[in-house]
């Protein structure tokens, strides 16, 4: 009962998990084929491909293409070469001065892509000013500042992979082939750089991908020059459009296609090796029948499907019309909206209605008999008694009162009229 438990609750972690790594990818992949103006998947309107015309017409981000594979390129040969070398002379350091020297190469990592960007460019400023070049100098190009910032940091990862597979390195092999009259260059290249081939191409994958979606130090840096996710930024600031999601759906087939090249290469290669290692001795002196290429690669065979799905959705593309369908969707919205200013007119004009009944009922209630004051306390509570106007026949009264009385036995003393010239 537990097995089964823990068992049922690995799934569902690694369901949860997975839908929430892959979902807004699979999210933005379908909104590239919504004809919709803003990227969104439901509700949905009609099947088209025009995003994928509009992005290939776009010369800004064609542009921020082409800047991003030329800075990409650069930053892998100086992040790799940099790397190999921190990794060398990490394995060759006096073992006391190691950790220090970890440290220092890890450094960039832990530093914000921020600090990175501005440090670069106010440094490679005053290396031009000092040598006397003007603003329009390769020092001052964005390309290179890009690749000298994003280099910084993208190097020490590279030098963590090279280091992982060179922990494995055999230096006897080195030494051997010294012995044997070779140089030390010769057995770099010959023997070290044979070992350290598949490291440095994953390095260099990663170096790549590192430089491509990198963004805090870029936007410091580029000048002229700007990348791939400098425009992208540039364009969302002003609403984007689901061309965006046709790139990235672009993006994520491509990735998913080098990645299953890639699993059925490796497979490819594991059979080979256990074909070789079950067979004869007359099989190996002659030749060996090797498995095809798409027995039990199963990488292989989703490779084959991807590559006929892909030749399917572009011969669709290239033949289907959704102008019928985009027409019957403009109509129902414009009936839509119709009905929506009917029910607006309507409810304004109930508005009106209900305001002339109020405007009504307020001038009856103006026009009524004001109630007599029988409060037996004067014109103290009534509610006119601050307007500082009477009645007409209250003035009329006044006018004929006779002046009261002094009565209160002090002389003419408050009598309110007693300080006026007689």
């Amino acid at each position: 009962m537990n097995n089964s438990f823990l068992r049922i609750s690995i799934w569902v972690y690694l369901a949860i998990f997975f839908l929430y790594l892959l979902g807004p990818l699979v999210i933005m992949s379908i909104t590239a084929f919504n004809s919709s103006g803003f990227p969104r998947m439901s509700p949905w309107e009609c099947l088209t491909f025009q995003w994928f015309g509009e992005l290939f017409q776009d010369q800004r981000i064609l542009n921020g293409i082409k800047n991003s594979l030329i800075i990409g390129i650069g930053t892998v040969i100086l992040s790799v070469a940099m790397g190999l070398a921190g990794a060398l002379m990490l394995t060759q350091i006096w073992p006391k001065l190691r950790a220090t020297y970890y440290t220092v190469i890890i450094a960039p990592i832990l530093i914000p892509g921020v600090v990175l960007g501005i440090s670069t460019l106010v440094f490679w400023d005053r290396i031009n000013r000092m040598l006397g070049l003007g603003a329009d100098s390769f020092l001052s190009n964005g390309i290179f500042l890009t690749v000298i910032g994003q280099s910084t940091f993208i190097a020490s990862y590279c030098m963590l992979v090279l280091v992982a597979r060179l922990q494995r390195y055999d230096v006897a092999l080195t030494e051997a082939a010294l012995d044997l009259g070779a140089s030390h260059a010769q057995a770099f290249r010959k023997i070290l750089l044979p070992f350290m081939r598949p490291a440095i191409a994953s390095a260099a994958v990663l170096a790549f991908l590192a430089s491509f979606e990198n963004y805090n130090t870029t936007t410091f840096t580029f000048g002229e020059y700007p990348t791939l996710t400098i425009e992208l930024a540039q364009k969302v600031r002003y609403g984007i459009t689901p061309a965006i999601s046709a790139l990235a759906f672009i993006i994520v087939a491509l990735t998913v296609f080098f990645a299953l090249l890639n699993e059925a290469k490796l497979k490819r290669q594991e059979l080979v090796a256990a074909a070789r290692k079950n067979a004869t001795v007359e099989e190996l002196a002659g030749k060996i029948k090797l498995p095809s290429f798409f027995t039990g690669n199963i990488a292989a065979v989703l490779l084959v499907a991807f590559a006929v799905v892909t030749i399917t959705v572009i011969g669709t593309a290239a033949t289907y019309s959704p102008a019928q369908c985009i027409a019957d969707v403009r109509e129902q919205k414009q009936l839509e909206a119709e009905q929506r200013i009917q029910e607006l007119r309507k409810q304004r004009e109930e508005r009106r209605k209900q305001q002339e009944a109020e405007k009504a009922g307020q001038g009856d209630a103006q026009t009524a008999p004001k109630p007599s004051n029988n409060s037996g306390f004067g014109n103290v509570f009534a509610p006119n008694s601050l307007d500082g106007s009477e009645n007409e026949s209250n003035e009329g009264a006044s006018e004929t009162e006779s002046e009261p009385s002094n009565n209160s036995g002090f002389g003419g003393v408050f009598d309110p009229n007693s300080l006026k010239s007689d």
